[in-house]
């Protein structure tokens, strides 16, 4: 019996204060290193959350997650390189437990009704 593959989260970090495009190189480039050697199983845009406290003096980062299938070497390559890429602000990957709910709805729309104080009709 094939057992199913793990699946990581990994939450990307990005400096507010890189331009647009340099935000979406890097996550394009994210996206491409797991298509190249393993399979992305969900990707989720957070938009622009303020920090629970500064990381390098900014007080605000771009949230993003993605949710992938994949070995050690492409743990080890997005590790090598989110360490040495300019505008990540942090990065964790975690394996994620079999029967982990999805992750919350914390798109812009979402976000932007909680901020609001109105009710989600969702």
């Amino acid at each position: 019996m094939a057992t199913e593959p793990p699946v990581y989260d990994l939450v990307l970090l990005l400096d507010t204060q890189a331009d647009e495009e340099r935000r979406t190189e890097i996550l394009e480039n994210v996206q491409a290193a797991i298509g190249q050697s393993g399979e992305v199983v969900g990707r989720h845009d957070w938009g622009v959350r303020p920090t629970v406290y500064e990381i390098h003096k900014r007080p605000d980062a771009d949230y993003h997650l993605f949710q992938f299938h994949g070995g050690n070497d492409l743990l080890e390559q997005l590790d090598h390189t989110l360490k040495i890429t300019d505008g990540v602000l942090r990065f964790r990957i975690i394996k994620l437990r079999a029967g982990t709910p999805p992750p919350p709805d914390l798109g812009t729309a979402a976000a932007a009704t909680a901020a609001a104080g109105e009710p989600d009709e969702s």
